[in-house]
């Protein structure tokens, strides 16, 4: 099993997941175009996705997933809730398969395992992605743990996790009060302190990736994110992976 990133931050998301033939998307915040143009970074064809999976509504993770799974005729699987609130961005509806919040499916050679989180979106999710041997955990757009998604995300393999934000660069920050408390608040994004909190409860024995994920461009750096998780983890900063905005991240292999 491998993964990689086309790109993640509040300008769009989108995540590969591949083991043997199958590749699924994991949301699709960019245009087609610019989809394709970040596939074949991957060395990827549009053709080559096998599926859509959703997390949640908001446009930067699903505003071009709709139009291409129409075009390369590829299904999307989401929860109800999600799917009511996705439509105004496109007329067009692709194969669908809903999925429930609690339960694994299978798509080709992977299994996904969806779990809830609070974010403010109708029925957000997260995934752990499995191919028999391995387990990749994602958790992105959380606005803070719960004892379940620990359990889920114990003992994976791999692990993108999401630190929007440095608590004081956003406090100092010039964002709206408003949008500071959105961002902070318990249905918003992870700070870089509560990411490394989160790891530092887990299960990481068997971790082969950390990747940080989801940075702010206006209150976050690598830096400060790196250093945060690599305390949890005990080992050196340089270790720890970054999804840029722009490039996101190529294909890491767990073996």
């Amino acid at each position: 099993m491998r993964f990689a990133s086309l790109g993640s931050g509040s300008r769009g998301n989108a995540l590969v997941v591949e083991a043997g033939a199958t590749r699924l998307m994991l949301d699709c915040g960019f245009t087609v175009r610019e989809t394709v143009a970040r596939l074949a970074r991957l060395c990827l064809a549009p053709e080559a996705i096998t599926g859509i999976v959703l997390t949640h509504e908001h446009g930067d993770h699903v505003a071009g997933a709709f139009r291409f799974a129409c075009r390369y005729r590829v299904p999307v699987w989401t929860t109800q809730g999600t799917f009511s609130a996705i439509r105004r961005f496109g007329d067009e509806t692709p194969e669908l398969k809903f999925i429930d919040s609690h339960e694994p499916f299978c798509a080709g050679e992977l299994e996904a395992h969806p779990f809830p989180v609070p974010h403010d979106a109708r029925e957000p999710v997260q995934f752990v992605f499995g191919d028999g041997r391995s387990r990749l955990g994602v958790l992105t757009d959380s606005g803070c743990s719960t004892p379940h998604i620990e359990r889920m995300l114990s003992g994976c393999d791999g692990l993108v996790i999401e630190c929007n934000h440095d608590a004081g660069m956003l406090a100092c920050g010039d964002y709206p009060p408003a949008l500071k408390r959105r961002i902070a608040g318990r249905f918003g994004h992870l700070d870089n302190a509560t990411a490394a909190v989160l790891l530092g409860a887990l299960d990481t024995t068997r971790l082969q990736h950390v990747v940080a994920a989801h940075l702010s461009e206006h209150n976050n750096r690598p830096g400060l994110a790196r250093a945060a998780l690599a305390a949890a983890m005990n080992c050196e900063p340089g270790w720890i992976g970054v999804a840029g905005q722009e490039e996101g991240f190529g294909w890491r292999a767990i073996v």
